[in-house]
């Protein structure tokens, strides 16, 4: 019975409160079970659950929905590796056997693959948030809304490549162009395959979009190479015909191959057959097919010898493009049946003749081109059979013709990387928040600005005798700043550093360790005890830096004090001011704390003497972040692996391992992570904790029972997870050793900078 406040008069209120009532008694839990049965064990990754730890922020996700964008994407990750050697790139799919495909051909190349989460904004918004990248890659031709929408909000650039819209599916994109048009107007860039393709993505509202060329005609053919097994299997065969893609639509086509089988025979009976239907969930009903018609074939995953004359079944994923090298002849599935084709191009860039049906829509113009170059031959339903027999007769020159028109084409992936460098240099992404976050953190955030404001007003520096130089930065978390400390010592005779002693159990007023001596951990805190234990210079831990530096002006005589992270204690005058950055997220989502992680806001590089970019990546210029900051003398560094160290012996140590996991306490545990594969470690596990942890026995024996779980030979570290280690280390988890890496810093003019701080301080 509807309330009495819903029938008031108005039939059309009732309508739409029984409809409220309908979708959340039976739409809502009916769309549940349908996600369930549709995604199943994969829901968490459909809702924007990622199945690996993010490396670092300001990384390229590339999107392909199927095995064939997969398959075209593979030279477009090779080329982006090789131009940013040190940037994150992530590959997502929708279907499995685009996952599949991804993690065969792309798991080398890539940081993380993951299944494409549904199109809802919460969870595109989840992955957004997780992986903050510079780039997002769209190939071929989906439409995502919400994906596309987000990523535009995240400040990350957006770009279309490869796009194409095939006959079958514009008439549906024009019936609902109206809601259509504003999300193509979306994307930063539009590259599309073809001139009918820019046409067709103009009448759909992306105005932008541009000729391109399509990826495929410049795939590397020295990649692409017979599976070894095939090989040996159709090894004797004197023709090989590959029926490649085959579908079960309008009409069977692999019926159609049956039908035809004996007419092939009877003219060539040393014919090896390749089938390989689509959809891997035809296999089976594609074996009992040749079964019941009495037609000897064996399946690829049986992996023994094909007789001949017969048939091999490929039953395989990722395979077909190899399996072109040993063919006579391709017939091209998918174009008998109304299903708009496959494309030719891998088949037609090793010089093979290839043979298609009429049903090309899904790849037109360039059906269009080689069918009138004379590098594609056609056939009619009812002439499969008599043009394909021709063909493995007569084959001369249609491979030949093929591979010319495919190389005329090459020069879409030099255009494509060529876009794809300048829009990373135009990216802006900031961090992505609920709006729940917003409401409540928002405020905080505002009254931390204005407190980080006020306490700088309201503080009167106090000036040393000796000059100081200050290396700090805006946000919290790590930039860098202890090998940038250590990095600069080096340059002084007699150089001082001090440091606050973060977490120090013994918080004396002052706390002096001469170059050279020690002290315990317990009276400096983790990460000046790496300063003590480099032995470059002198150490003062205090609160007060004043104080310290004043008890070693007295004790010590420095020639100059480095004030590490000390941009924010206004307490100590400074000469200079070095302000660090990490290039990878600069301002820290743009926001103070809690709301982003900003100690104050980006104006305050306004009082920098000079802006060191750290963890920079090889390839990026850094061309918007540049216009955004003043004009300042303008450094870049990036952390270097020195040596890993054995924390049994204290020595140096070559890490020969297969098998190895990893744990870190700190800030910004994903330069730890990059580091890893930086150097080709892809850890078992990783274990992230508290930044300044100090680990408890009965973590550690938790570890190193999950390490001998999952078979690691070594536990990898920071130097500065060492310094909160105990001292009984190599004891507590034998027998999995640990290993710590010591990391340095290079910093790109370093001279010059050194020379700019010598011309301030004197």
């Amino acid at each position: 019975m509807v309330p009495r406040r819903y029938t008031g008069g108005c039939r059309l209120q009732t309508l739409i409160y029984l409809l409220y009532r309908l979708a959340q008694f039976v739409g809502f839990p009916a769309l549940f079970v349908f996600l369930m049965v549709r995604y199943g064990r994969t829901l968490p990754e459909r809702f924007g659950g990622l199945p690996f730890p993010v490396i670092a922020p300001g990384g390229i996700w590339l999107h392909a929905v199927s095995v064939g964008e997969v398959l075209s994407a593979v030279d477009l990750v090779k080329a982006l590796r090789a131009k940013y050697p040190d940037t994150p790139i992530y590959v997502s799919t929708t279907t499995a056997t685009g996952r599949q495909m991804a993690e065969q051909k792309l798991a080398e190349s890539t940081d993380g693959i993951f299944f494409t989460p549904v199109d809802l904004f919460f969870a595109v918004r989840r992955v957004l948030r997780a992986l903050r990248p510079t780039l997002v890659v769209i190939l071929e031709t989906e439409i995502w809304p919400h994906l596309w929408r987000e990523t535009r909000r995240s400040g990350a650039r957006l770009v279309v490549v490869n796009g194409r819209i095939s006959d079958r599916a514009l008439p549906r994109y024009l019936r609902f162009r109206w809601l259509f048009a504003p999300v193509m107007a979306i994307p930063h860039r539009v590259l599309v395959q073809s001139d009918q393709d820019v046409k067709r993505y103009r009448t759909l509202g992306a105005p932008h979009a541009v000729n391109n060329g399509n990826l495929k005609y410049d795939l590397d053919t020295a990649r692409i190479l017979a599976p070894p097994e095939v090989e040996a299997m159709v090894r004797g065969a004197g023709k090989v015909l590959v029926v490649a893609s085959t579908h079960c639509e309008d009409i069977d086509e692999d019926d159609a191959v049956i039908a035809a089988w004996g007419q092939w025979v009877a003219e060539f009976p040393d014919l090896l057959l390749v089938l390989a239907p689509r959809k891997p969930e035809r296999f089976d009903v594609v074996a009992r097919k040749l079964e019941a018609a009495g037609i000897p074939f064996r399946r690829r995953s049986a992996e023994i010898g094909v007789p001949v004359p017969g048939v091999l079944l490929l039953d395989s994923l990722g395979e077909l493009s190899g399996v072109y090298r040993l063919a006579d002849v391709v017939f091209m599935g998918g174009t008998l049946a109304q299903r708009g084709g496959h494309n030719i191009l891998e088949a037609a860039v090793l010089g093979k003749p290839v043979v298609a049906g009429p049903s090309m829509e899904n790849f037109a113009e360039v059906a269009a081109a080689f069918t009138q170059g004379r590098g594609l031959r056609r056939c009619t339903r009812e002439d499969f059979a008599a043009v394909v027999a021709d063909t493995l007769r007569n084959p001369a020159g249609w491979g030949e013709r093929a591979q010319a028109l495919a190389e005329e084409r090459r020069g879409a992936l030099r255009r494509t990387m060529a876009v794809l460098e300048e829009e990373i240099e135009e990216a802006w992404p900031i961090l992505l928040h609920p709006w729940l976050f917003l409401l409540v953190l928002g405020p905080l955030g505002a009254l931390w600005a204005w407190g980080a404001r006020r306490n700088r007003a309201r503080t009167l520096p106090k000036r040393l005798d000796t000059p100081v130089i200050s290396v700090g930065g805006i946000s919290m978390g790590g930039a860098g700043k202890t090998p940038t400390v250590l990095t600069l010592a080096k340059h002084f005779r007699d150089p001082a550093i001090l440091t606050r002693g973060y977490k120090r159990l013994l918080t004396e007023e002052a706390t002096v360790v001469p170059r050279g001596t020690e002290a315990p951990i317990e009276r400096t805190g983790d990460e000046a005890q790496i300063f003590v234990r480099s032995h470059r210079a002198h150490v003062g831990v205090g609160s007060d830096r004043y104080t310290v530096g004043r008890a070693m002006e007295a004790a010590l005589h420095p020639e100059v004090f480095l004030l590490d992270d000390g941009f924010q204690h206004h307490r100590l005058a400074r000469e200079f001011d070095l302000v660090l950055l990490d290039a990878r997220d600069p301002f820290s989502g743009d926001a103070p704390f809690p709301l982003g992680r900003l100690r104050e806001m980006p104006d305050a590089l306004d009082r920098a003497s000079a802006i060191l970019l750290t963890r920079t990546a090889r390839g990026r210029v850094y061309g918007a972040l540049r216009r955004r900051l003043r004009p300042v003398p303008l450094y870049r560094s990036h952390v270097v692996a020195e040596t890993w160290m054995d924390a049994r012996t204290g020595e140096p140590a070559i890490l020969q391992c297969e098998r190895a996991a990893a744990f870190c306490g700190l800030a910004n545990p994903a330069t730890f992570w990059s580091s890893l594969r930086e150097q080709g470690l892809q850890p078992l596990f990783r274990w992230t904790f508290g930044d300044h942890h100090q680990y408890r026995h009965h973590e550690l024996l938790r570890m190193r029972e999950h390490a001998q779980l999952q078979e690691a030979e070594v536990l990898l570290t920071t130097e500065k997870d060492l310094m909160n280690l105990p001292a009984d280390l190599a004891q507590i988890m034998e027998p999995v050793r640990v290993f710590w890496l010591r990391i340095g810093v290079v910093i790109e003019g370093e001279e010059e900078l050194v020379q700019q701080i010598r011309a301030i301080i004197g």
